[in-house]
Parts: structure tokens; C-alpha cells; sequence
């Protein structure tokens, strides 16, 4: 894998056995440290199914609305072997109405040409990702993290997305609070042209898995820390389901943080993950999706459903027949009993 232009997270490459965030191919294999994290996390964890069924009585009271299919979306993360061009055309011809667009895929297809496809398709960008780093991920300076930040800000106002996902970097070596400071001074910096091009900065925070190559961020706390101490409307989060969805009291705390929620990214949690490049789709794994699309759903939110799935055998599928199936799971999903 070639590495990323300064700043950039590389979009992951179907030929790749493990993703890595500095570009690098590592392993079929998990290694001691991630046997260790994800079988400490899933032991100690109740089980989510449990723990839902006391929440979802509530739920059912509240008397959810349903949801429209209208809001799917599928990120070109999913289908990693499509160029651009190539998705906006077949995510068209299956009859999507929104696609989560690769930075990278953009830059490569060129944004002036990107947004007039996306116009003649009739394609909403659900989100743009992904900028951030700031951290000296891929070791590229702050600087130059934060000014591909700023090109991204206006390439996704130009293709009409609303939302631009922000991977905030590994630690590289600070201790969490300058990790932290950096995050928060870029964003300062970032915060008055977000306002003006109307797109929300999604802070991305990711499983403890993912710590030592993407993001410091690994709990909705330390999210929810740097949100609030902000309370901008154009900085919010990406939440992603496989990310996030050990967190204790999960769908009770939703409405405590919907307003912050810019999109919902689903996939699935294989039991355990053989690496940090095996999602599953919707439904094939652990995750209550069904019950945490009913809370978001009750706590108010609207946006966009984005299915990202990164998995190193999904990834060799025929992608016409993936997106299909993607779209088939997500009405699954809202006919699930909850």
C-alpha cells in the first residue's frame, strides 16, 4: 500500500490482510495484545442482548416511528475495489440514494468531476472521511495534518456533505492530555471554516483495538469530554456501532448524546475478531443494531444510517452483489422485533 498524501488516512485496499493505519501490511493473525483486549473486554462485559432487554421496554412505550430506507447510506469503505465513478454508478443502478465518499476516492476522481457524478445520480454525500491525525499519525506534522484538514472542509462542501469524519491520531508517543490538546487546538483552528462551508467535523472515537494506530479516543466519555467542553454545532461525532457498543448503559445514554451524533456507522462484531479488518455485516454478528437504530430513533435522530464494513473477506465479494446484500440487512434491521 502506497503511503498517504500528508495528514491522510490510506482508504484500506481489498488485497490487504490487515489494515493499518500508517500503511503498512501486517499479519493474518491477531497478535498477543489484541487476544488480550478483545477477550479481557467481551469476559468482562454483560451481555449486551441482556442488558437491552431491560432497556427495551422503554423504547416501545416511546412508540419509535419507523425508518426509511431512504436512509441508508454505504461508504466506499465497504466497497474498497470501486473507483468513485464506479460506486456513484452502481450504488445508483441499485437504487441507494446516498453513498459515505472516500477522501482519497475523491481526490483520485477529482472533486469538480465527483460532484457533477453525484449530481447526475441524484446521490446525497452522507459524509466525506477521513482528515485528522493530528497526533503525527503517518508522521506528518500537525501543520500539515490541519491544512489537509482544511482542504477536506471544502471538498466535502463542494460535493455537498454535511459531515466530514475526523480521525484524531494515535497517541505516537504524547501522554493522553497532549494528545488531547492537539485534537482540541486543531480543532479551534478548524471550527470558524466548518461554520462557514456548513459541514460538521464527526470526531471519530474507536475501540480500544485501534488505539495504537488510529485514535487515542476509545470511549464515548473521552468523546463526550472534548464535545461538550466545545458545544459548537459544527463539531459533533461519528458513532460508530463497532466501536462503541460495549459501552455500559449504551441505549439509556443515547439521548444524552444524539445531538452530538452526525451519523451512525453499522457493521457488525464477529466473537471474537481474528483481526482489526473483520467486520461483519448486519446481523451476522453480536451487536443489538436493531434495538440501537430503535434508540436513536426515539432519542430523536434523523440523519443517515452508513453501513462501513471493513473486512478482508467482504472485501473480495463481488461488490454488486455486497451492496445488495447490505441493503437487504438494513430492512431486515427495521423489521427486527424490538
Amino acid at each position: 500500500m502506497a503511503a498517504a498524501p500528508s495528514g491522510r488516512l490510506p482508504l484500506p485496499t481489498a488485497d490487504c490482510i490487515v489494515l493499518s493505519a500508517h500503511g503498512r501490511l501486517r499479519g493474518a493473525t491477531i497478535g498477543s495484545r489484541w487476544q488480550r483486549i478483545a477477550g479481557t473486554r467481551l469476559s468482562a462485559s454483560p451481555s449486551p442482548r441482556s442488558a437491552v432487554s431491560q432497556t427495551l421496554p422503554k423504547l416501545r412505550e416511546a412508540g419509535v416511528a419507523p425508518v426509511s430506507t431512504a436512509r441508508l447510506s454505504i461508504t466506499q469503505t465497504t466497497t474498497v475495489r470501486w473507483s468513485l465513478p464506479e460506486a456513484i454508478a452502481e450504488f445508483r443502478e441499485a437504487g441507494l440514494r446516498n453513498i459515505g465518499v472516500s477522501l482519497d476516492r475523491l481526490q483520485d476522481c477529482g472533486i469538480e468531476l465527483g460532484a457533477e457524478l453525484l449530481r447526475d445520480a441524484g446521490l446525497t454525500a452522507s459524509s466525506l472521511g477521513w482528515v485528522g491525525g493530528f497526533t503525527g499519525a503517518n508522521g506528518h506534522s500537525y501543520v500539515d495534518a490541519v491544512a489537509d484538514a482544511r482542504a477536506a472542509i471544502s471538498a466535502a462542501q463542494h460535493i455537498g456533505a454535511r459531515t466530514l469524519v475526523v480521525v484524531p491520531g494515535a497517541l505516537c508517543g504524547h501522554i493522553r492530555t497532549h494528545a488531547r490538546r492537539l485534537l482540541v487546538e486543531a480543532l479551534v483552528e478548524l471550527a470558524d471554516q466548518a461554520t462557514e462551508c456548513d459541514v460538521r467535523l464527526a470526531i471519530q472515537p474507536m475501540h480500544q483495538l485501534f488505539d495504537e494506530e488510529w485514535s487515542f479516543l476509545t470511549s464515548l466519555d473521552a468523546t463526550l469530554d472534548v464535545l461538550t467542553r466545545f458545544n459548537h454545532s459544527h463539531i459533533g461525532m461519528a458513532f460508530g456501532a463497532y466501536h462503541l457498543w460495549q459501552e455500559p448503559r449504551l441505549l439509556e445514554r443515547i439521548p444524552e448524546f444524539v445531538p452530538y451524533v452526525s451519523t451512525v456507522q453499522l457493521s457488525d462484531w464477529r466473537d471474537p475478531p481474528r483481526c482489526d479488518n473483520d467486520r461483519l455485516l448486519p446481523g451476522d454478528g453480536v451487536i443489538p443494531l436493531a434495538q440501537m437504530i430503535a434508540a436513536f430513533e426515539s432519542a430523536g435522530y434523523r440523519g443517515c444510517y452508513e453501513i462501513e464494513v471493513w473486512s478482508r473477506d467482504l472485501w473480495k465479494r463481488d461488490h454488486r452483489s455486497l451492496i445488495r446484500e447490505c441493503m437487504l440487512r438494513f430492512a431486515q434491521l427495521l423489521t427486527t422485533p424490538t
